[in-house]
């Protein structure tokens, strides 16, 4: 009644001034029922569509009467049911709205300024939100044209609809957009019939930070009765309104809707995935030497276990130890299987990758992850034959990606003080990999006087708790290494 008067005063004033002025009232809320009284139903957010019908129109050069005439009809055709997990907070309130304090209490209809609606329930998922909501709106229906008496559903099978999901101010756009999918679903469905051909999702009429959402429906198939006019060209025609969001347009029901296609994952041709597009390796007999390696690396980090399971104790989480040594158990156990590729050094590094991510986890795994990864990629987009320099060179970009992807750098007291001192020995020593790892060595030594970290659980602990001790990640580089250049 407020609302009305208000408007109305308003329109009045204007054509006191001159000013051509009409109003036009919305009943949307198909939450309280016909015979409420004079009061009648609220409008919400089905004002909306009521807008920009109106607004189209007169953009478009009609006249008043003909834009009053197009908006009764949007208003009219259309019906909105709202869901409130939480009620409003009205700003300079005194009093605040606690109906829907209770625990997993939801109301169904509640007004956008806090007024009851037609009942409160339980929480439900998305799904029964939009049966619920959908149901309603239909039965709650329209009058019938002819005598304007009688109720019919609203939509029918076979009819196709503008849908508008609107946030009512405190819901997520993610919360909102399963709810559209629903929805959506639902009046798709075989039991409804129904094709929805415009789908709006977003804020339109908000109430503060009430958690809920609103839905409208207006059916496209009649005609306004306004020159012939449509909805759709009327809801399409462009505008320059900030908050109308382009809606998800559908018109061909004999294919699925774009917006719910799964975009195809690209897939690699498997010619550039073959062995024979692998440059050859200049390194006799790599298989041999590669696993021997691998070998010695994943023992020495299980013999290694209980020294950095103490370190990583002292300056970690504790986990550092096992962690090396489930990846160093599934290494051997590839290698035992004959899963572990070690016939080109870009596969295997790949084949290292995949066994990293499936038994290390933590951050360290997920690292060390990457780093093989790079390597093999590195190996894999080469155009020259592979050397020894080559792996290094690989090896060099894949430490590059712990501290790209990591967001560490060297004297953050992590692995990375010990694998890019490695790096920097193999350039300025020809790739001895002795020298790799002493630098390693010295590298992760190191870390025992750095009284500060800048990454890893060692961020979060004070100095003294820090001093003496060495990065147990960083420590496992160097012994990785080690093993490697007595292998």
């Amino acid at each position: 009644t407020g609302d009305r008067l208000n408007f109305g005063r308003a329109c009045e004033l204007a054509n006191g001034e001159g000013r051509n002025c009409a109003m036009v009232v919305v009943a949307d809320d198909a939450a309280l029922p016909r015979e409420k009284g004079i009061t009648g139903a609220r409008g919400v957010a089905g004002t909306v569509f009521v807008h920009k019908v109106a607004g189209a129109l007169a953009s478009a050069g009609h006249d008043l009467d003909t834009v009053v005439q197009g908006a009764k009809c949007t208003a009219n055709a259309v019906k909105t049911l709202g869901v409130a997990l939480e009620a409003v907070t009205v700003p300079g309130a005194s009093i605040r709205n606690d109906r829907l304090d209770g625990a997993d209490i939801v109301e169904i209809g509640m007004g956008i300024h806090g007024e009851p609606g037609m009942k409160q329930t339980s929480m439900m998922q998305s799904k029964e939100f939009a049966k619920i909501m959908v149901d309603t709106v239909r039965d709650f229906g329209r009058l019938s044209d002819e005598d304007g008496h009688t109720v019919l559903p609203l939509f029918e099978k076979g009819d196709d609809l503008a849908v508008l999901v609107n946030n009512l101010g405190g819901t997520s756009n993610f919360e909102l957009s399963i709810l559209a999918g629903d929805v959506v679903s639902y009046l798709e469905s075989s039991s409804m019939g129904c094709s929805v051909s415009r789908l709006y999702v977003g804020d339109f009429m908000t109430s503060f930070d009430m958690k809920g959402a609103s839905v409208s429906i207006l059916p496209l198939n009649s005609k306004i009765t306004v020159e012939e006019q449509s909805f759709e060209a009327l809801l399409d025609a462009p505008t320059d309104a900030p908050a109308w969001a382009k809606a998800d347009i559908w018109m061909n029901a004999s294919s699925s809707r774009p917006s719910a296609e799964e975009i195809p994952e690209v897939e690699m041709d498997e010619e550039k995935q073959s062995a024979s597009q692998l440059q050859s390796v200049s390194i006799p007999d790599i298989s041999t030497k590669a696993e021997s390696c691998l070998r010695a690396a994943a023992n020495a980090l299980l013999e290694s276990e209980p020294l950095l399971t103490e370190y990583d104790t002292i300056v970690g989480d504790g986990d550092c130890g096992l962690t090396m040594a489930r990846g160093a158990k599934e290494i051997l156990s590839r290698l035992d299987n004959k899963t572990l590729d070690t016939s080109h050094p870009a596969l295997m590094f790949q084949s290292i990758a995949d066994a990293v991510s499936a038994s290390m986890g933590g951050t360290s795994g997920v690292l060390l992850e990457l780093m093989f990864r790079k390597i093999g990629s590195v190996l894999l987009a080469s155009s020259s034959v592979i050397d020894e320099m080559a792996l290094w060179n690989a090896f060099h970009a894949g430490v590059d990606a712990v501290s790209l992807y990591g967001g560490a750098t060297v004297g953050s007291r992590t692995m990375l003080d010990a694998l890019c001192p490695a790096v920097l020995a193999a350039e300025e020593e020809n790739g001895s990999i002795e020298k790799v790892a002493e630098a390693a060595e010295k590298g992760a030594k190191g870390t025992a006087s750095m009284l500060s970290a800048s990454a890893g659980r060692s961020n979060y602990l004070r100095e003294e708790s820090l001093a003496g001790t060495p990065d147990p990640g960083a420590v496992a580089v160097g012994v990785v290494l080690k093993a490697i250049s007595k292998a």
